[in-house]
């Protein structure tokens, strides 16, 4: 179900605007249909309150918690049933954040990634991705949505950019709290521009090396990393917010001097910020983490050299929940924790 599909619902059975949105803040917030200053059958008009049982049964279909896997940091990775079988997962952060995923599987196949071992299996509707965030606010709050979890939100823009529209309006989300993830699409830097909500920017770059960024994102678009960065630039100006450069280190294949070198060319004076991530387990790949000596002394080399540089570790990773080692596990599909 799409957003505007659920609008137009509500609108058919008699709804106002003050009424759908009481309906959509209720259930993106996780709230009974009861809390409002008003009471519902004061509030709405007969022939919503009639249609709304279907409705919020509908709503309450879209996604549900299978399992719970929660990790020593206070992380929890949810696996999510989606009504027609499907599975996506979401992960809690700590601070209040929340990993949503916009597809099943994924397109861009990038070597040091799992969730694309299966390809795109389909897109992920924009209703779905908001029931994700209510699912997660039953059990602590979410002020904080990062598109990072399955697939390229780039290739399910449409969907995408709905959910950002409401959870950065009804849902209350500030925008600068929604953050939109990708490779690197042309359509990414014009069409989040035009919207009510121009959430965060996270660029992966992974590489200074167009070469070998092609190998490593094999799928993405034939965009160099100067382009990038220059699309990224262009992007940090228009809506003030910096840029957050993502960049998973691989021992012996972007760890490197030159790498550095690259880095400090590319992002000298541009408004952004580069998070490192020492690369996550994922299982038949042939990459490693480098030490995190190693790590350190990379980010506090591109410090030294004026490149606001953040050495960060995945939350979740004790129970496959950090970056890259997101999948749909069919496998879970079993009693579990889900109802604790």
């Amino acid at each position: 179900m799409r957003i505007q599909e659920l609008k137009q619902r509500l609108r058919d059975a008699g709804a106002g605007p003050s009424h759908e949105h009481r309906v959509l803040r209720t259930w993106s917030h996780a709230l009974p249909r009861s809390s409002g200053r008003r009471l519902p059958q004061s509030f709405f008009p007969a022939t919503l309150l009639a249609a709304l049982p279907a409705i919020e049964a509908e709503l309450a279909a879209l996604a549900r918690v299978h399992s719970v896997h929660p990790g020593a940091d206070g992380s929890e990775r949810l696996l999510v049933a989606l009504a027609d079988g499907q599975t996506v997962e979401s992960v809690l952060l700590p601070r209040d954040g929340l990993c949503v995923s916009s597809q099943v599987g994924c397109a861009v196949g990038c070597r040091f990634c799992m969730t694309g071992r299966d390809g795109l299996l389909r897109q992920v509707g924009s209703a779905e991705i908001v029931a994700q965030v209510a699912l997660a606010r039953l059990r602590r709050p979410v002020r904080k949505v990062v598109f990072m979890g399955m697939g390229e939100p780039a290739h399910n823009m449409d969907n995408v950019l709905e959910a950002i529209e409401l959870l950065g309006t009804i849902g209350g989300i500030g925008h600068k709290n929604l953050v939109f993830s990708t490779v690197g699409d042309p359509r990414v830097f014009e069409r989040l521009l035009r919207g009510p909500v121009r959430p965060a920017l996270a660029l992966s770059l992974h590489t200074t090396q167009a070469p070998l960024r092609r190998s490593l994102l094999p799928r993405a678009p034939d965009m160099t990393p100067a382009q990038l960065v220059e699309a990224a630039e262009r992007y940090a100006r228009a809506t003030g917010y910096p840029i957050q450069y993502q960049w998973t280190l691989l021992e012996g294949v972007n760890d490197g001097p030159d790498e550095i070198e690259g880095l400090v060319q590319l992002l000298s004076g541009r408004y952004g910020v580069l998070n490192m991530i020492p690369f996550n387990t994922v299982e038949g790949t042939p990459y490693a983490r480098p030490s995190w000596e190693r790590c350190e002394e990379i980010a506090r080399t591109l410090r030294q050299r004026g490149i606001l540089a953040k050495l960060r570790d995945s939350a979740g990773q004790d129970v496959d929940g950090g970056c890259g080692q997101l999948r749909a596990r069919a496998g879970e599909l079993r009693p579990s924790l889900a109802a604790a």
